[in-house]
């Protein structure tokens, strides 16, 4: 009797042990599966964080024959945010307005110039980056703009897949004179660089009351 009850025990014991081990098994299974998506979580937040564009500055070309006088061009001088993933420009949209009309504008690759060593970025000799002017970008209409490569050291950048990488920086090109019919003096203008994935870069500006320059930093 004291033996069958023994072995009863013993069952039973072998029992709990083989349900712990099995609840143990679960147990670290279901904390490693959690961590995993944690990081993961992690991982993608903070690239959602910190992906983005920023914009450094934007300059203008001034027709200073008109009256009055007004900003024909705009170059938008664009880097990615640090620690940001690759972005395509290919996919950025620029909303932009000068308080009367607001646009949307994408990329067109007819519209690029990848010399890097621009000493005016409004120079004739890089033309075929301006919307509608140059021999390329000539019929593009004034709701594209185009890119001008200032540095790429990975060579990431090209017409048909400009990927900006951590280093690059770039100029978006946009025709305002064909846009706006130009940008007056104390016209505001607002807008937005806007990636596929990531913060926008932020265009913010009032035209000066006289221009002095047929070159002005706007932003």
């Amino acid at each position: 009797m004291r033996g069958a009850i023994g072995i009863g025990t013993l069952i039973v014991f072998i029992a709990m042990v083989l349900i712990a081990a099995v609840a143990s098994s679960v147990l670290i299974q279901t904390s490693s599966f959690l961590q995993q998506k944690a990081m993961l979580t992690g991982k993608t937040t903070t690239e959602e964080v910190s992906t983005g564009l920023k914009v450094v500055a934007v300059y203008g070309a001034v027709n200073t024959s008109a009256s009055p006088q007004e900003v024909i061009k705009l170059a938008v001088l664009i880097e990615p945010n640090a620690g940001s993933i690759p972005i395509d420009l290919g996919t950025t949209k620029i909303t932009i307005s000068d308080s009367v009309k607001q646009a949307e504008l994408q990329y067109n690759s007819s519209c690029f110039a990848d010399n890097k060593n621009y000493n005016d970025i409004f120079d004739a000799s890089i033309v075929d980056a301006w919307p509608g002017e140059g021999t390329n970008c000539v019929n593009v209409s004034a709701n594209y703009f185009g890119i001008i490569v200032l540095q790429d050291t990975d060579n990431s950048i090209k017409s048909n897949t400009p990927i900006l990488t951590r280093g690059d920086r770039v100029a978006l090109t946009i025709n305002t004179k064909l846009l706006f019919g130009g940008l007056k003096p104390r016209t505001h203008v607002t807008g937005f660089v806007r990636p596929e994935f990531g913060a926008p870069g932020v265009i913010d500006f009032i035209t000066p009351v006289l221009f002095t320059e047929e070159r002005v930093q706007l932003q």
